[in-house]
Formats: structure tokens, sequence, C-alpha cells
């Protein structure tokens, strides 16, 4: 096993230790494995901080790309597991929020999306740092993304850090419930958390009528 295989599997495992005498011996941070993986990429995946904080500290390259298919980058890999402490160490690092990697993912929607409802302590993490609530990815908030998969909690949350609703919300919304007619309960909830922000017409943002057709 070489060195760049010894490394991005100790990273794998969580030995910071190895991965720390490993680097000192002179081991390339940023080395691909024989599978194509890095040490940062798949510490980054297995979710282990310390020794994500000492790759980077070691020059890691933030923007390289990770995961499986190399379509993400470390902060959007770690903000769509759920990861909290893990975008904490990369956002420390000054890892940029905006769309990123081959597709241009947006770590706040993915933390806010990915799973049954999303990831709400990353996507608290995420806003207390600063992120943009409204960003967009392919033309839609995590706000819209989240009505779209009927994430009811999510929905609550987003509205209640800022999250602006508009008609691609009430969009997302309505194909949502044609898609799945026997959620009608939830979509009732979201539609009742879009009537409670209570947005005015005519500013280019959900109106409370439209809310009220929806539920």
């Amino acid at each position: 096993m070489d060195t760049a295989d010894q490394l991005v599997r100790s990273a794998s495992d969580g030995d910071v230790i190895e991965v720390a005498r490993l680097l000192e011996q002179g081991a390339v941070v940023d080395a691909p494995n024989r599978d194509g993986r890095t040490a940062l990429d798949r510490a980054v995946e297995q979710g282990h901080a310390d020794v994500v904080r000492r790759l980077v500290g070691a020059g890691a390259d933030l923007e390289q790309r990770a995961g499986e298919h190399q379509e993400s980058t470390p902060l959007c890999l770690a903000a769509s597991q759920g990861h909290t402490a893990v975008v904490g160490v990369l956002l420390d690092a000054g890892a940029r929020t905006g769309a990123q990697g081959r597709l241009g993912y947006v770590p706040l929607v993915l933390a806010a999306t990915t799973g049954e409802e999303g990831h709400p302590q990353t996507v608290e993490l995420l806003l207390d740092r600063g992120v943009d609530i409204n960003a967009v990815m392919k033309h839609k908030t995590a706000l819209d993304w989240a009505v779209g998969f009927g994430q009811e909690e999510m929905v609550r949350r987003l509205l209640g850090r800022g999250a602006v609703p508009s008609a691609q919300t009430l969009a997302s919304a309505r194909e949502h419930l044609g898609r799945h007619p026997e959620r009608q309960r939830k979509s009732e909830g979201i539609a009742a958390a879009l009537l409670a922000a209570d947005v005015a017409p005519g500013t280019g943002r959900a109106s409370g009528t439209e809310a009220r057709n929806l539920a």
C-alpha cells in the first residue's frame, strides 16, 4: 500500500494520530488513492472533524472535488451528510458557501433538504455564520426545495429564520401536492406556515391569498 492509500485509509478511519504521522513523514495531503479519493474527501464523508482540521491545517484544498462521483466539494459533502462539526471546521478555514462543484451545489440547500427532514443543526450553523438564506440552486432557494419535498418542519425553520416565500415557493408546493396527493395533511401544514409568514402581494413574494388557495 503506497503512502497516498495509507493516508486516505487513516483519514477515513478517523485516525488523526496516524494522519499526522504520515503528513510529517512527507505524505502529500491531497494525493488521491487508487480510487481517486483524497484524505480530506473521505474524512469529510465519514464526519471526522479532528482529521479534517489536521488536513486543512496541512494545506488541503477546500475547493477540491469530493464525493463518490466527484461532483461535490468538501463543504457540500459535509452539509449533505449533516456533519455539523465538519462544516464548522471548513467554515473556520474559509470555505466558500455559494454555489460550487461541477453541478453548482449550494451547501445550505443540501443541508436543508437531504434526508427526511434535512439536517437542522447544520442549517442553523450555516445561517449563524451568515450564509444567504435565499441563495439559489437551480433556480430555487432552500425554502423552495424544502416545500417541494414536503419537509414541513424544515419549511417552518427556514421561515422562522427569515426565508422569503415567492411565487416559485408556491409552485413547488403545488407540484409536491400533485405528485403526492396522499400527503394532503402535510401540504396543508406547509400552506399554513406560508400563510403565517403573512407576505404581502405585489412584491414578487407569495401572497397570503395564494397560500390560502393552496391549503
